[in-house]
Order: C-alpha cells, then sequence, then structure tokens
C-alpha cells in the first residue's frame, strides 16, 4: 500500500482510507467494551434470590416451601424473583417467588414489606458509602502518586 494522500471530503481533508477504519476500529471497541461491561454487571437470578431472601426473613416473611407436587406447580406458575402483592380482605398481602434457590415463597403483610423497605434502603446507602468510600481511598492513592518524585529522563 502507497503513501496516504489528502483527501478532501466536503469542507475537510482527511487522510486517504485509514482515516475511516481506525475511527470504525474505535467505534468497534468502544460498542465492545460497553458490552462486555454490562453484562459483567448482571446479577444471575442465584445471586438476586441470595440477596433478597435475607432481607424477606428479616422483615418478617414467612417462608412456604414447596414441599407438594401442587405448590411445587404453583411456584413454576407464579412470577419468579419480583415481589408481588395481592388484596385479601381489603389489605394488600406481598409475596415472592423463589423457583431457583429454595422453591418456596414468601409471604408477608403491609407492615412487613414497609420493614423490607427500610431494609433494602439502609443497606443500599451502606454499599453506596462504601464505594464512595473505596472511591476516596483511590483518588488518594492516586494523588499521593503523582507528587512522587520521578527520575529525570537521562537517570537511570
Amino acid at each position: 500500500m502507497g503513501p496516504l494522500r489528502p483527501i478532501c471530503v466536503g469542507r475537510r481533508i482527511v487522510w486517504g482510507a485509514w482515516y475511516a477504519s481506525r475511527g470504525f476500529a474505535a467505534a468497534l471497541a468502544i460498542a465492545t467494551a460497553a458490552l462486555l461491561a454490562g453484562c459483567s454487571l448482571q446479577e444471575t437470578p442465584q445471586q438476586r434470590a441470595e440477596r433478597i431472601e435475607p432481607m424477606l426473613a428479616a422483615a418478617g416473611f414467612h417462608m412456604l416451601a414447596a414441599d407438594t407436587p401442587a405448590r411445587l406447580a404453583e411456584v413454576q406458575r407464579l412470577t419468579p424473583l419480583k415481589i408481588r402483592y395481592y388484596i385479601a380482605d381489603g389489605k394488600p398481602h406481598y409475596w415472592f417467588n423463589d423457583p431457583v434457590d429454595c422453591h418456596c415463597v414468601y409471604v408477608g403483610s403491609e407492615k412487613n414489606y414497609q420493614q423490607y423497605e427500610q431494609i433494602r434502603l439502609s443497606q443500599q446507602a451502606a454499599q453506596q458509602e462504601a464505594e464512595a468510600a473505596q472511591m476516596n481511598e483511590d483518588a488518594a492513592q492516586q494523588e499521593q502518586m503523582n507528587m512522587m518524585p520521578w527520575p529525570g529522563p537521562f537517570m537511570y
């Protein structure tokens, strides 16, 4: 391939086909990195169940095991891994179906659900505080590295 020559495209000057292929490669690399980052951040159904079930138990939800064929069929039919509710006697009753980990359904009242929300929000705040502390520590370490004297270009 010969030397690249300037090409006029509209009012811009580009350097042959190399300019377009480099831009395409960069865009492809960015798109691939974003896709891989998004995939690694998703939790599995097993992880979701393991994260939510202790909070439900702490909030007072009761676990109903799928220990009969009829209950097992019901667990397979219900929406999995989401907190749902139904109205009975004019009051909301909440349930969480886990066909993945315990093969059970957690059931609770409005009071239990409010306690669950408090626990969830406090855990979320604690996680955000921990992430902020980690970011601050990383920034302090980076600043410390920037302040260190570096050898000059002629010092070996």
